[in-house]
């Protein structure tokens, strides 16, 4: 029987328009083979929005989405509007108020996209970083003080929750049960005297939960270096806000570009929407060339099919995608071909 599904489009800014256009493509024509239609419900909310109205959404604009099946995301961000406005104007406020507490970024190498690093394997990476989203190093906690004076002051806090903490080390280590079970925690427990003592605390204590499940633990410093020199050591790796946020731009662009780089926001009790976006961000300086790399959104739609009950569809999107880096030039330029956005999308639609 087929299943109809409503899905909030926020294409956003700059590059976010083009290639959530192409992720949709994909997704209509995978669904003609799953069974799976679509409604897609659209919400310009932008910087161009912000510009106009003086806000990136309206004030009811969470209302108007909580009741969408998916949230569907392409990029926010420009030049003019800064981006700690685009970002807590739009963003922050769905991950937050949808308890899309738990943010997963795959990182995958692919035969046919050149990796930075000398003599890598392209079947050698494949790993997961999650990220927790709601708290961490991103609070709100803060200010300035003597603000325009020689004597300025500003503090900004960090904020970890037991109760945050353990369910995304919670998350971390239910998704490694699934894949080759190993959960690498990032930490920074000799620098930073309160937060991450106490979350390496409470990985010592979930660990203790999951007794058939690998671990380790590396201060971010050295974390980084592994994933640029080893990074087929890792299968899932947990972070806080902030050093989830880096190591999940970093792990793509390791593997070959960041064009690919898919993310998913997750509610994992399903009280509401989950939000699902490429990482690459709006890409101001190619906006409006027809060069952005679509692989990305696609991927990004593949993980929220995924979400939604349809794991064969996610792997047959990703298997066209393989096909279609190894063995077609229909590759953008960020990973090393020619081809544009709409011509690297077709030669996937074809290979599906």
């Amino acid at each position: 029987m087929a299943k109809s599904f409503k899905i909030a489009v926020i294409p956003g800014d700059g590059i976010g328009v083009p290639v959530i256009d192409q992720g949709i493509k994909v997704l209509e024509r995978i669904g003609s083979k799953y069974g799976v239609s679509w409604e897609w419900d659209y919400f310009e909310w932008s910087c161009e929005h912000y510009n106009k109205k003086g806000r990136m959404m309206p004030e009811n604009g969470l209302e108007l989405i909580k009741n969408h099946d998916a949230i569907y995301l392409g990029a926010v961000g420009f030049p003019g509007v800064p981006d700690h406005v685009s970002l807590w104007g739009l963003l922050i406020p769905i991950r937050r108020v949808f308890q899309q507490y738990a943010c997963i970024r795959p990182v995958r190498s692919f035969e046919g996209i050149p990796s930075p690093l000398a003599n890598a394997d392209p079947e050698a990476i494949d790993f997961i970083v999650v990220r927790e989203n709601n708290e961490g190093e991103y609070s709100e906690i803060g200010g300035r003080i003597f603000q325009g004076t020689a004597d300025e002051i500003v503090s900004q806090q960090t904020l970890f929750s037991k109760k945050g903490v353990d369910k995304i080390l919670e998350y971390a280590f239910d998704l490694a049960q699934k894949r080759s079970g190993k959960v690498t925690s990032a930490t920074k427990s000799n620098g930073i005297m309160h937060t991450m003592p106490f979350w390496d605390e409470r990985f010592a204590a979930i660990s203790k939960k999951y007794s058939n499940i690998k671990t380790d633990q590396y201060h971010i410093d050295i974390l980084t270096a592994h994933f640029v020199q080893h990074p087929d050591w890792f299968d899932v790796v947990v972070g806080s806000n902030l050093f989830g946020d880096i190591l999940s731009d970093l792990g793509p662009a390791v593997a070959g570009t960041i064009g690919i780089a898919a993310s998913a926001n997750i509610n994992p009790k399903r009280e509401f929407p989950s939000m699902f976006e490429p990482v690459h961000g709006s890409a101001p300086d190619i906006a409006g060339q027809g060069i952005a790399n679509p692989i990305g959104a696609i991927w990004a739609g593949a993980m929220m099919l995924e979400h939604l009950g349809y794991k064969e569809a996610h792997d047959d999107i990703l298997g066209a995608i393989a096909r279609v880096v190894k063995h077609t030039t229909a590759k953008t330029r960020d990973m090393g071909g020619k081809a544009t956005t709409v011509e690297c999308t077709n030669a996937i639609l074809s290979e599906m």
